[in-house]
């Protein structure tokens, strides 16, 4: 690469004591962008290295997740271990790290004597809870949070709460820490000092919980609606006449109008005071859904797209994992693992006149040697 497509992150170490999802999520990130992320796995490995055999007998977590990383093994159980893994430390830029809170300082590695010691490391520790409080001590998942939080009691139908379908506290975590760790990094390239973050899954959660808490508080607990919002309608999945499911979304006066001229073909209901503004329709939701609920009944799936469209109403299908698979917006990369190569959609950013590639994922022990770089395609 020449030194004008240089990455951003290029010639930083990142030393990443780590396992599962938040924490990997957040380097595999810091990876992507250039970063020599230095992966410290004990002995038998990231038990994420287990989790699954859907990407070619491994992992799909792990494949996904560990791209680019250098694997290190060190048993911290012993000196040995912790004092190598104090030297890779010294040399690094940035320690993640996501051990139980306590855990550093048990191996005589407390996080403020790091930063002492290497006054410009930036170092981030997500835990479940935080370093301190009530619930500090707790083991936290992904789902255990989701219920904690109270993410759990808005998702999923009436009949029950249920769980967000991906590692969604895991992710954001990883998300909110890598943000985090780069906001330090920039600071420290002005102050000449890092920064000590700390991360909890669960205040992840309840800063993303905040609109649904306020309603609560305002007297108006959110219920559990399915694929409807709780707040604005039409917003919900209709069925056509040929049994497609469409989901639509109304998010203002405006497009309510265009909504009815062109889809319902029923200019009226634009100064009919039960339809009249958002606060009306969500008053009269069984009314509202119902009008529109006959209308798509009364099209098949072609003909009521093309009048959405129209409409200039935003809609989509309601896919699955094969309608993700075989979607033609669907960005795809194939990164080399021990195991051969596997295929999967392609990290979000893309840099204008910079084309990303993605190093391999590494054995245990193991450097992203791979044989090339990822490709990148569309379907």
């Amino acid at each position: 690469m020449e030194r004008g497509d240089r990455l951003p992150l290029e010639g930083l170490t990142v030393v990443a004591v780590e396992q599962a999802v938040a924490a990997p999520f957040c380097t595999s990130r810091l990876a992507d962008a250039g970063a020599r992320v230095i992966k410290i796995e004990r002995p038998e490995g990231d038990f994420a290295r287990g989790y699954d055999d859907a990407a070619k007998g491994q992992s799909s977590y792990f494949v996904w997740l560990n791209r680019g990383k250098e694997s290190r093994v060190l048993d911290l159980a012993r000196a040995e271990g912790r004092q190598a893994l104090r030297d890779l430390i010294g040399s690094a830029d940035v320690l993640v790290q996501n051990l139980k809170p306590g855990a550093f300082a048990r191996m005589g590695l407390a996080i403020e004597t790091l930063r002492e010691a290497f006054p410009r490391l930036v170092t981030c520790s997500i835990s479940g809870f935080g370093e301190s409080g009530p619930f500090a001590g707790r083991k936290a998942y992904d789902l255990l949070i989701q219920a904690e939080s109270g993410l759990a009691s808005i998702t999923g139908g009436p009949e029950s709460a249920a769980r967000v379908g991906i590692s969604v506290v895991d992710i954001a975590t990883g998300a909110t820490a890598h943000a985090a760790i780069l906001e330090a990094l920039i600071g420290r390239g002005i102050t000449g000092r890092g920064r000590d973050i700390q991360v909890s899954m669960f205040d992840v959660m309840a800063d993303w919980m905040t609109v649904p808490l306020l309603h609560a508080r305002a007297g108006r607990p959110p219920k559990r609606l399915g694929l409807a919002h709780p707040s604005i309608a039409p917003y919900g999945v209709f069925r056509t006449q040929d049994g497609k499911d469409i989901l639509i979304s109304i998010q203002s006066d405006r497009e309510w109008a265009g909504f009815c001229e062109a889809f319902l073909q029923r200019p009226d209901l634009v100064r009919d005071e039960r339809f009249a503004t958002t606060v009306a329709r969500l008053r009269n939701r069984p009314d509202t859904d119902g009008i529109v609920a006959a209308t798509f009944a009364s099209l098949d799936a072609g003909e009521a797209m093309a009048r959405l469209e129209a409409a200039d109403t935003a809609f989509a299908a309601v896919n699955d994992m094969a309608g993700l698979s075989e979607h033609p917006h669907l960005r795809e990369i194939t990164v080399e693992t021990p195991a051969g190569p596997v295929t999967m959609p392609a990290p979000a950013p893309l840099v204008a006149d910079q084309p990303r590639t993605y190093r391999a994922v590494p054995a245990l022990g193991g450097e992203p040697s791979g044989t090339d770089p990822a490709t990148e395609k569309t379907s």
